[in-house]
């Protein structure tokens, strides 16, 4: 899109038969509904995807709450503040058993990590997150109502083994945002089905600028001939010609394609290495509500089966009339992902019922079960460092995909900003020829 707005001739190879990659709907036939492949939330730091929803129109579509809550499995719970003053101050403690000596570790802990964030020491990118906490005396009320499921839905990884260096950049770069912003950065959701937030416009987009898209075409190789890029082949053996490519693949499906670049096996090593992180998100309908009073709330305690419950009532203002749908998400799903999809509904199940009293006689209407086995690369230690920029050794050639180097995990908004800097390498190159 953005290469189309400064005047190039594009073309768009898709491998599958719709767009939108990850991020995208699905339909559930049995309750006449459009869920989504995996509930996302956005940041309000997303300066590259606001800039694309920007371009297709929908910008309008994503809502960022006051509020969220925290629940745990014996009836408590916290509702905490999202925007403004009263988001940071949430970082210094909001255990509801946390007292005034908790609470002032927290703080003191809390100012350390964001000066280690902004500062790291040479040795952050050796440590897990949760030996991050550590060092900086993050005591335990604090990690257990905040700070360990942050970095869980941050690093898509549990903190025993996610990367500290990972979270630290993650902080650092909201902390800079919000001091340039003057507001703290603060976590939204779309208010609107993925493909309505994130294809359509752009359908509607290319239509207007003449992108063509090729659907189900697969990728076998990028040609490069004295240094140049000549086009890309196909799987059945024709070739499209270019005269610059944008390689935006997942570093699971990179292999190959870049055999003819120079510094290849590098890359296709670093790409092996990142692996994978399987996450399992759960399209939920019940026959009642259960109970929920925020948007979005975060299950504490809930020992890797559900990270977030998502209420997409409140959160699109949809009909009732055939069930209450409510989106769960498994991050680093490790143990789920092997499981069957009744095996995962019933555990799911199970643990609504100890959070939501009303859930106890509620219900199954449908359920959708999408296994990600490789949902993002792994952000393990020692893997950010492997990232690879988005710049190659042939000009006419750029990376792009939340897996190169960028200032954040494995989001959108990675993915947007590496497509930022693929463009603009491109443009300067041909601003220099």
């Amino acid at each position: 899109m953005w290469l189309a707005e400064a005047g190039h001739d594009v073309t768009l190879l898709e491998r599958r038969g719709h767009l939108g990659g990850r991020t995208h709907a699905m339909r559930a036939e049995r309750v006449d509904d459009l869920p989504d492949n995996g509930q996302h939330v956005i940041a309000s730091g997303y300066e590259h995807l606001f800039r694309y929803l920007t371009s297709i129109g929908t910008r309008q579509f994503v809502a960022f709450p006051a509020t969220s809550t925290l629940r745990w499995p014996d009836g408590r719970k916290v509702v905490v503040r999202t925007t403004g003053f009263g988001a940071v101050r949430q970082l210094f403690g909001v255990h509801p058993d946390a007292g005034v000596h908790d609470r002032l570790r927290a703080a003191r802990a809390t100012v350390r990590l964001g000066w280690q964030a902004l500062h790291p020491p040479a040795d952050l990118g050796d440590l897990t997150t949760e030996q991050w906490f550590t060092r900086v005396g993050m005591p335990s009320p604090a990690r257990e109502a905040l700070w360990d499921w942050l970095a869980l839905g941050i690093a898509a990884e549990p903190v025993s083994q996610g990367s500290a260096k990972v979270f630290a950049k993650v902080l650092a770069t909201g902390f800079r945002m919000g001091v340039r912003h003057r507001r703290a950065i603060t976590i939204g959701y779309p208010t609107v089905d993925l493909d309505t937030l994130l294809v359509s416009g752009a359908l509607s987009f290319f239509a207007a600028h003449g992108v063509r898209v090729r659907y189900r075409a697969v990728a076998r190789r990028i040609r490069i001939e004295g240094g140049a890029v000549t086009g890309v082949q196909l799987t059945d053996g024709t070739v499209v010609p270019a005269d610059g490519v944008v390689c935006a693949v997942p570093n699971s499906n990179v292999g190959g394609l870049l055999d003819d670049l120079p510094e290849h096996a590098e890359i296709d090593s670093a790409a092996d290495t990142l692996s994978y992180t399987p996450i399992v998100s759960t399209n939920l309908y019940l026959d009642r509500p259960l109970g929920t009073e925020s948007a979005f709330e975060g299950l504490i305690g809930g020992t890797g089966v559900i990270d977030e419950v998502f209420d997409r009532q409140l959160m699109h203002g949809r009909s009732t009339e055939r069930g209450w749908l409510y989106c769960l998400t498994t991050s680093g799903a490790y143990e789920q992902i092997h499981r069957t999809s009744d095996a995962i509904v019933a555990e799911q199940l199970a643990l609504l019922r100890r959070y939501y009293p009303a859930a106890r006689d509620a219900e199954v209407l449908e359920a959708q079960v999408v296994k990600m086995p490789r949902a993002t690369f792994s952000q393990v230690v020692g893997m950010d460092s492997l990232r690879p920029p988005q710049r190659t050794s042939v000009p006419s050639l750029v990376l792009a995909g939340d897996w190169t180097a960028t200032d954040w995990s494995a989001t959108m908004e990675s993915a947007a900003q590496s497509a930022s800097a693929a463009v603009e390498l491109l443009l300067a190159r041909k601003y220099e020829a």
